[in-house]
């Protein structure tokens, strides 16, 4: 994952929205969303060379998200997958807060990383370029590469597309959330995050929505609770063209979460 915003009881309806791009390169091989047949209470993609994945939920409400930290000074061949620490979470049962403070005993077996995990619509933050576990705050936060809520301007853009969606929007609508996260267009230069890969990649990864010819977005998620429990999850996948990214599918799953409590 390179690009999650999440909305936590912005919108009267939903306790929790989630609008995610994953940028990978098109020759990792990857699954599409749905259920694991080793884990079946699990529903994500997954990554397939790495048997992890970026972004996944359960039926009984856990969630968990991971996106890399940008930084090439510090990236190591032993590191171990990151995209595991998401299915560990969803496979287990330990607290968010409890399993993220194990992670941080392990900081250092790992390039850098954020990851989120949570049930329902309390959600905890830990990077491994920072340091504590943190609960997000009911609003509008953004991660990519770097920290929580860092305004790069692909975050800020998604932060604020997602703002203007919930203050316009009664009914929130998965393809509409998708259709948010399809955007190529580069910030400009003064506005480009320096994290040692040059200014030609900064500058080819810094829209919301990512092409190149050899990586990019591979797929666009977007998951909505509802304040009775339903959960949309969708999913839109990309292809690789030499006219730029073709979409593929759109999966479609639904799940009943538990109530949801209210945010204190």
């Amino acid at each position: 994952m390179c690009l999650i915003v999440i909305a936590i009881d912005a919108h009267p309806e939903y306790p929790l929205i989630i609008a995610a791009n994953r940028d990978e390169f098109y020759s990792r091989p990857t699954a599409a969303l749905d259920f694991w047949e080793d884990h079946p209470y699990i529903l994500a993609g997954r990554d397939l060379q790495s048997r992890g994945t970026w972004l996944g939920v359960t039926p009984g409400g856990r969630i968990a998200a991971v996106t890399n930290y940008r930084d090439p000074s510090a990236m190591t061949p032993w590191g171990k997958s990151r995209g595991q620490l998401v299915r560990d979470f969803l496979a287990g049962d330990r607290r968010p807060e409890r399993y993220l403070a194990e992670v941080e005993k392990q900081r250092d077996q790992y390039c850098g990383f954020n990851l989120l995990a949570g049930r329902l619509n309390e959600i905890w933050w830990y990077s491994n370029k920072n340091s504590g576990v943190v609960r997000l705050k009911a609003g509008i936060h953004g991660i990519s590469n770097h920290l929580l809520d860092t305004p790069w301007p692909k975050v800020s853009t998604m932060k604020q597309k997602l703002a203007a969606l919930i203050e316009a929007s009664p009914v929130i609508e998965p393809h509409a959330v998708l259709d948010l996260l399809y955007d190529p267009r580069p910030a400009a230069n003064d506005h480009l995050p320096d994290t040692g890969v040059g200014k030609d990649w900064e500058r080819t990864l810094s829209p919301v929505f990512v092409v190149s010819p050899v990586y990019g977005t591979r797929c666009s998620s977007a998951l909505i609770l509802d304040k009775n429990g339903r959960l949309q999850f969708w999913e839109r996948t990309f292809l690789a063209d030499q006219a730029g990214p073709k979409p593929g599918e759109t999966r479609r799953f639904e799940l009943q979460w538990p109530d949801i409590p209210a945010t204190t």
